[in-house]
């Protein structure tokens, strides 16, 4: 059934359907619409499971209809009653009109909808307004009732390259206190999508514009101000360098754990003495702390710490490769081999690392020089446990290893220039 068909039959029972939140908003964006979301007005929960009793519901809070693969939910007004963003009392009834409805929403260019049947947009809060002028602004003060939303907006940002107005970034700061109320599972969520965006590095800019960055990415906060030689690094202090490279990342990677990676290499920056500065020595060990924090703040799969571990440690190796000798470049390839991260995930970390253009492409970040990942996939698939066999007929063990180490050393020896 199509969802005029289901609007049709809604109509001739008194009720009006709309296309809500972020499909509208992609549509006029142009942008493809991956969620249909519709809200229902004049209904109720038992007249919609009259009409369409194969209706899947589900909800605790508040009833939500999956049909034909599209989702449904009746009009509703909420009052909060207490911190976070459970606490409210949510009403549904057939006399809530759509204006009521999107003025719960969180931000106006999701406070737009469009009847199903007329292709009339409702758009009481200036929404279209906003997405021409790219800017994202609270729809009213009730955008203060729901603390996730500090981190939805910065994620939105990120998503569509938008600014944030001053007064919905105040807005924001002043759920500060209760940011440590949502749960893991909801931040690492938001933080996840922000990080598949084309430019995660809007994500923390927001958080830090509004002054909450240190909340739950207190890590990364603490990268402002470790400057870095200016030799080296132009683009300003640990916090500045890490965002580049991040977005380097994206620029070569749909990988959102290899985008982590590159996000945390650095992170130990933020804890060198400043009598140190502007070097950071040894900033390698001392980021294997700051990770594991952010890590546990986060709740992130425990595969992310692993990989991070590697992309820590390992990444300032990475970028002397061209000057290793012979047989450290082949302990280096074999020993990232065998880690979660793998020689290509450092390699994408390394490549973002050393790139100091923010306007690089995504050719002009790679540099072939410090290319392990190329020359040490095909080192190991070509001197393997099976060539070792065939010719030195030797059986896994000591030996067996040494050889293979060997073996390899004359080949990179002969083929790396």
């Amino acid at each position: 059934m199509k969802i005029e068909e289901i609007a049709t039959l809604m109509k001739q029972s008194g009720g009006n359907t709309y296309l809500v939140g972020g499909a509208v908003r992609d549509a006029i964006l142009n942008k493809p619409i991956k969620d249909e979301d519709y809200c229902i007005t004049g209904f109720t929960s038992e007249k919609f499971l009259q009409l369409f009793p194969n209706a899947k519901v589900r909800g605790k809070a508040f009833e939500v209809f999956d049909l034909e693969g599209k989702e449904f939910a009746l009009a509703r007004r909420e009052t909060k009653i207490g911190k976070g963003h459970k606490e409210f009392v949510i009403e549904t009834n057939e006399e809530i009109t759509i204006e009521e409805d999107l003025k719960r929403r969180d931000i106006t260019i999701n406070s737009i909808a469009q009847d199903v049947l007329t292709k009339e947009i409702i758009d009481p809060f200036g929404g279209k307004e906003d997405l021409e002028n790219k800017i994202i602004r609270a729809t009213s003060s009730r955008f203060s009732e729901d603390p996730l939303r500090v981190y939805r907006v910065a994620r939105i940002a990120s998503s569509l390259n938008f600014i944030v107005s001053r007064k919905t970034l105040n807005m924001m700061n002043k759920l500060k206190d209760e940011l440590l109320t949502l749960s893991k599972e909801r931040v690492f969520a938001e933080f996840r999508k922000a990080l598949e965006t084309d430019k995660p590095s809007i994500f923390f800019k927001v958080l830090r514009d509004a002054e909450v960055l240190d909340v739950h990415f207190k890590e990364v906060y603490d990268l402002i101000g470790a400057i870095q030689p200016i030799k080296y690094h132009p683009e300003g202090d640990s916090y500045n360098h890490t965002m580049l490279a991040l977005d380097n990342s994206a620029k070569l990677t749909k990988d959102v754990k290899v985008r982590f990676c590159t996000l945390v290499h650095d992170l130990g920056k933020g804890r060198t003495p400043k009598e140190m500065y502007p070097h950071h020595y040894n900033h390698e060990q001392r980021g294997q702390e700051p990770l594991r924090n952010l890590c546990k703040m986060l709740g992130t799969p425990n595969d992310w710490k692993k990989m991070g571990t590697t992309a820590v440690l390992e990444h300032m190796k990475g970028g002397i490769f061209p000057q290793m000798t012979i047989a450290k470049k082949v302990s280096f390839i074999e020993k990232i081999d065998k880690s979660s991260l793998g020689l290509k995930g450092l390699q994408i970390v390394v490549y973002s690392d050393r790139c100091r253009n923010a306007d690089s492409s995504k050719e002009e970040i790679k540099d072939e020089k410090y290319d392990f990942y190329k020359i040490g996939n095909k080192m190991l698939k070509t001197i393997d446990g099976e060539y070792i066999k065939k010719k030195f007929n030797l059986k896994p063990g000591i030996e067996f290893g040494k050889k293979l180490h060997e073996e390899r050393v004359k080949w990179l020896k002969n083929n790396i220039k």
